[in-house]
């Protein structure tokens, strides 16, 4: 079967399996599913949930089903097959061979995705690694090509080597080589990382599930010009741009990949590599899009990432990295949802309405981020030589200087009070 071309015809099938455990309900699964099918360009010419009572290992729907599924295409004029859930090699085998029709499943959904959308250097070697992963896993000998056998000398030279096992063992290789180059790009960025850390600027970093309008968000407030379309995972790579807050001079906002139920485990690495860039961040701004039926569910996965990663804590704990909840699509709300909504809104400090591509609550947001950046500042008072013009130029860029005098009259030193957050109080006495 051919690659996955763009504008080919797709049938999208939700199994729902009976006594399986989903975070979505059957219709947000699909509605997810059709979204990554529409993520690479295909076109849905039908798709439904498929109730799944029993598992059958070699087709995973019953023969009933895979028939309804086989005329489904026939009638629609249908390409492509894609299955919300994870196949078995056998399974996709065996489908594509039912259907006449190439049969992709959810991680070969997401990878084709990740692999058109990765744009850094990190990034294209993850998908890379993580493709290599899955078509290893894919290796099954129901191709012709892989029943040959090369090698062997003579009599007793043995049937040598299947192509299936050189297969195997230049993926194995191969991957081996990407683990190395993955290797010197992470203590690249780690070296970046902490160049930033030792910079004075608070670091903001947008969090949320795919979809949510982190990106339209982002270029809303740096003016930049990401990617930002109506497509899950429409960027990938951490992007960053500076910005201006109120109280706080210059503030470095971040840019994440969007978060999504049910990763495949191949590209759990390079997802959580993409999302270390959040461990470092001062405030994290965890876009919700509060119109989506499903927001509920999609916040408990961003929440359990988050965890995962250590910077939230378990429920009614104090999270060790504050966060910061933008409701964004509020222009999407019915008049009496966003009336139901706003009432919850009123008076919590951790929640800002908003509509990221109308502007409305941009403002009311900025406060917030300079409120949150600049809530544990206090005064000091810093006694400076005169002649040190490098501390005395700090002072003024980085804090918020409220009153800079000479100590004495022809004296050495100046007294510079200046309203300073533990990190920039760190980062000052860290001056040589």
């Amino acid at each position: 079967m051919g690659e996955v071309s763009r504008g080919a015809r797709a049938l999208v099938v939700c199994p729902d399996i009976r006594g399986m455990a989903y975070d979505l309900d059957a219709q947000s699964r699909l509605a997810e599913a059709e979204g990554l099918a529409l993520a690479i360009g295909v076109v849905i010419a039908e798709s439904f949930v498929l109730p799944v009572r029993e598992v059958r290992p070699n087709l995973l729907f019953g023969a009933g089903q895979v028939d309804n599924i086989r005329i489904a295409c026939e009638q629609d004029e249908v390409e492509l097959v894609v299955v919300d859930g994870a196949l078995t090699p056998i399974q996709q085998r065996n489908l594509e061979d039912k259907l006449a029709r190439k049969v992709i499943d959810r991680t070969g959904l997401i990878l084709e995705i990740f692999g058109e959308r990765a744009a850094t250097a990190e990034g294209r070697l993850q998908v890379e690694l993580a493709h290599l992963d899955y078509q290893q896993s894919r290796l099954v000998r129901s191709w012709t090509h892989l029943e040959r056998q090369r090698g062997g000398f003579g009599f007793l030279g043995g049937p040598g080597e299947t192509q299936i096992e050189a297969d195997r063992r230049m993926i194995r290789q191969r991957m081996g080589r990407l683990r190395k180059e993955l290797e010197q790009v992470r203590k690249t960025r780690g070296l970046h990382r902490e160049r930033r850390e030792r910079a004075p600027w608070p670091v903001v970093a947008l969090v949320g599930y795919t979809n949510a309008g982190k990106s339209t968000l982002f270029n809303r407030l740096t003016g930049a010009g990401v990617m930002a379309e109506d497509l899950l995972f429409a960027t990938l790579d951490p992007t960053m741009r500076a910005i201006a807050l109120p109280g706080v001079e210059k503030a470095i906002l971040s840019d994440t990949v969007g978060f999504i139920s049910d990763l495949p485990t191949q590209l759990v690495a390079a997802f959580r590599a993409t999302l270390e860039e959040v461990t470092a961040a001062d405030v994290i701004c965890h876009v919700r899009d509060i119109s989506n039926p499903s927001t509920g569910a999609q916040k408990a996965q961003v929440l359990q990432v988050l965890r995962d990663l250590g910077v939230a804590d378990e429920e009614g704990e104090e999270p060790s990295i504050p966060v910061l909840e933008v409701w964004n699509k509020w222009d999407q709300l019915s008049p009496e949802d966003a009336e139901e909504l706003a009432e919850q809104v009123v008076g919590n400090d951790d929640v800002v309405a908003m509509s990221a591509l109308t502007g409305e609550g941009v403002d009311t947001l900025l406060e917030r981020l300079g409120e949150m950046l600049t809530r544990n500042a206090s005064l000091r008072t810093f006694e400076v030589p005169v002649g040190d013009g490098r501390r005395i130029a700090w002072l003024h860029a980085h804090g918020e200087v409220i009153d800079d005098v000479p100590e004495e009259e022809g004296g050495a030193n100046r007294l510079i009070t200046v309203r300073l957050n533990p990190k920039e109080l760190g980062q000052y006495e860290a001056l040589d």
